[in-house]
């Protein structure tokens, strides 16, 4: 089906406002350096969430250095709860990097965003423990998950960006994958390590020291990617807005960037609602819940996740490349469609505890996080015009994150704690499938067309 009849056959009175058309003539795309531009944005994708992931999948022994108890549901409550606070200041970090990004230009502004994310990382892995310096591990644990946050309020939103103003029109949603690509390899990458580190190392050297290993290895990853983000140029369409301009940049307001975006602001938190939930859910407090709340043996759990993302990241291009052919809403729907019937079923093959039904469930639950991996970084700028796209994305993704996704797993715990119900989990996911249908309903297909403001984008020879 293509992507005309899908925008075409929705009522009129769902039409969005206004955006600017496409201007001027045909821009071409040079090739390699459009795959430049990807391999820097995904790799800078990968090493934000190579710690995100190594936070999420190591929590329990962050619990016992950071957060001494007796309840061991405390300290992973405790632990999330540091977890959370990162995604609490992000909306300052997208209020403060994503106006920047869209006056003074998307490449810089991702390289500041690479060093601050690299230096929080790195800060993780030097902090005492509690049992040497009290309560100021905590203390100091929170502060670099602040500085982390901070930096991840300007990083999604501007590496989506700088990809979907780089790519041709038809091959957007293909380009745009390779970003959630990036992002499981560095899952993938933080898990591995950790799995390795569990399967090696006796509990009491993971306690006393090998935990900080994953968090020292930032620093040169960091290096690396700020190397790539350096070496790259501004994006056409940021280059020819700043070419109507004859003088510099006149600075944007911020409220021209939240109400004058407000209908697109709206959709872009309903779409990264369903998006960032499922996403946490499957590869950020399962793990967890396999240990604390299952029972699982942490070493098969973390090896199911694996098999799980390794599995979703051979699926990423070629979903990526049939957004293009069918559609982002067709497939950002199936997605919602499919949580909103299976996550119960899934769910219980999970509980059921054996490596098959576990595998399963999960695997289930992977492949239809693949809808919103490959179709979300080429559909969420594509809401916004080229003059306010890295600000309104920033604040839009932000706040959607902080309020829902980056809190799923404390919320899901405390729930579980609250409740005594172990199927919390998917009744989550349901619900946040429904907010995500209402927002695909509203939203315009925008595959094989123009980003709003800029002129058309052909791949160039």
């Amino acid at each position: 089906m293509s992507a005309a009849p899908v925008a075409a056959a929705r009522p009129s009175r769902t039409a969005p406002a206004p955006v600017p058309r496409a201007t001027g003539s045909p821009t071409a795309t040079d090739p390699a350096l459009v795959r430049r531009a990807v391999k820097a944005a995904a790799l800078g994708n990968a090493m934000e969430w190579f710690d995100f992931g190594v936070y999420s999948y190591i929590a329990v022994t962050l619990g016992k250095v950071f957060f001494p108890s007796g309840n061991p549901t405390a300290q992973l409550l405790s632990t999330f709860g540091a977890f959370a606070a990162a995604f609490l200041i992000r909306p300052l970090g997208g209020m403060v990097f994503g106006p920047l990004g869209d006056r003074v230009g998307r490449q810089k502004v991702l390289a500041v965003t690479m060093i601050m994310m690299a230096a929080g990382t790195f800060a993780i892995g030097l902090i005492p423990s509690y049992a040497t310096i009290g309560v100021w591990a905590p203390v100091l644990l929170l502060a670099a998950r602040l500085v982390q946050g901070f930096s991840t309020g300007g990083e999604y939103a501007g590496a989506s960006t700088f990809i979907a103003e780089y790519a041709p029109d038809k091959r957007r949603g293909f380009l745009g994958s390779w970003l959630e690509f990036g992002t499981l390899a560095g899952y993938i990458g933080g898990a591995g390590l950790v799995t390795l580190m569990t399967a090696l190392l006796s509990d009491g050297d993971l306690m006393s020291w090998g935990w900080r290993i994953p968090f020292l290895i930032a620093g040169p990853m960091g290096i690396v990617g700020l190397y790539l983000r350096m070496r790259l140029e501004e994006t056409p369409a940021f280059a020819a807005e700043v070419a109507k301009a004859e003088t510099a940049r006149p600075k944007v307001p911020l409220r021209e960037m939240v109400t004058g975006q407000w209908r697109a602001l709206l959709l872009c938190v309903g779409l990264v609602l369903v998006f960032n939930v499922t996403d946490y859910m499957l590869l950020s407090y399962m793990p967890s819940y396999l240990t604390s709340e299952l029972e699982y043996d942490e070493t098969h759990g973390l090896l199911v996740v694996l098999g799980v993302m390794a599995l979703m990241m051979v699926v990423q291009p070629f979903a990526g490349a049939l957004t293009d052919r069918v559609g982002r809403r067709p497939v950002i729907a199936a997605g919602c469609a499919g949580f909103l019937l299976l996550s119960v079923p899934a769910l219980l093959l999970i509980r059921e505890g054996s490596l098959l039904a576990v595998a399963l469930g999960m695997g289930a639950l992977g492949l239809l996080l693949v809808c919103f991996t490959a179709s979300m970084p080429s559909a969420l700028p594509a809401l916004f015009p080229t003059r306010v796209r890295y600000g309104s994305l920033s604040i839009g993704f932000n706040v959607s994150v902080s309020l829902f996704g980056g809190t799923t797993p404390l919320v899901v715990t405390a729930l579980i704690g609250a409740t005594g119900d172990m199927m919390m989990p998917a009744y989550y996911m349901m619900a946040a499938a429904v907010v995500g249908g209402v927002a695909v309903w509203f939203m315009t297909e925008s595959a094989g067309r123009p980003l709003p403001g800029s002129a058309p984008a052909v791949e160039g020879r």
